[in-house]
């Protein structure tokens, strides 16, 4: 693969992971869809659509995936649609790519990993950061929504490092999906009588699953081999700054001067400990 295919699919999958944000929370800020039921139809459309790719390659879901990664997977689904029924776009991902990164130094930390005092330092600034973000306020995210997003990234984190060292990335996550579908229907059907939703938030709902997810999925796992293992990790941090920027133009939310710091800080602690890794 050319660098700048590299480059482009890269950009790809940053785009697609932002925009599940953005289609989130158009669809539940607009009342087009209930939570339950944006969880439902994203998870399932982005097994069809993984399903698909599978068949088009020979591939099987057999021995592919695990009933406990596709647990992960649905929390941090309905975790992230009912905290987006409050928060706005770019707190949301940031809270969402902060517990991620957070859970996931937090294991490594617990399985005996050492960190270098700069990273030490990166850590400390990322935990400020969030803090400043969560503390009361006028421009404060709503609490249960923070607290729902930090369980959905824990969740994802969780998912993550279930799915270290799969032979087959795309068919593990093919047969998460799958797994994931009867939860979600069991979410679905707790609450029938509350349930609504319009052509458009399907829309939503389906393009987050089928393209944002399902098929951004497969374009990151796709281009992961030709990056190196820092990269990878250092590329995601635009993640929360596009869905931010994103949720200014399309949504119309305010760039609070709480929100510029707490970014400034969370992603750049974070950067910090991912590119010391890279270096010891």
């Amino acid at each position: 693969m050319t660098q700048a295919k590299v480059f482009l699919y890269t950009l790809a999958a940053m785009l697609a992971f932002a925009g599940n944000s953005l289609l989130c929370r158009m669809a539940l800020r607009g009342e087009h869809i209930d939570a339950r039921t944006f969880t439902l139809i994203r998870i399932l459309s982005g097994a069809v659509v993984l399903f698909a790719l599978l068949r088009h390659r020979g591939d099987s879901l057999r021995d592919n995936g695990s009933w406990g990664s596709g647990l992960a997977l649905f929390v941090y689904a309905a975790g992230f649609s009912f905290a987006y029924l409050t928060l706005p776009a770019g707190a949301g991902a940031l809270l969402l790519f902060g517990a991620v990164q957070a859970s996931m130094l937090g294991y490594g930390l617990y399985k005996g990993e050492r960190l270098h005092t700069v990273q030490w330092l990166g850590l400390l600034l990322a935990c400020a950061g969030l803090l400043v973000l969560l503390l009361p306020g006028a421009s404060a995210p709503p609490w249960h929504g923070a607290v729902l997003m930090i369980f959905a990234g824990v969740a994802w984190g969780v998912y993550s490092l279930r799915g270290r060292g799969v032979a087959n990335a795309t068919a593990s996550t093919a047969g998460n999906f799958v797994r994931a579908v009867p939860f979600a229907l069991a979410l679905f059907a707790s609450a029938l009588t509350t349930l609504g939703f319009d052509a458009q938030g399907l829309a939503f709902a389906i393009a987050s699953g089928a393209l944002t997810s399902g098929m951004g999925y497969a374009i990151w796992y796709g281009v992961l081999p030709h990056l190196r293992a820092t990269t990878a990790a250092i590329v995601q941090l635009c993640v929360p700054v596009i869905a931010a920027l994103g949720a200014v133009v399309l949504l119309n939310e305010a760039l609070s001067p709480r929100l510029g710091f707490a970014s400034v800080a969370v992603l750049g602690g974070i950067g910090l400990v991912i590119y010391w890794r890279g270096r010891i």
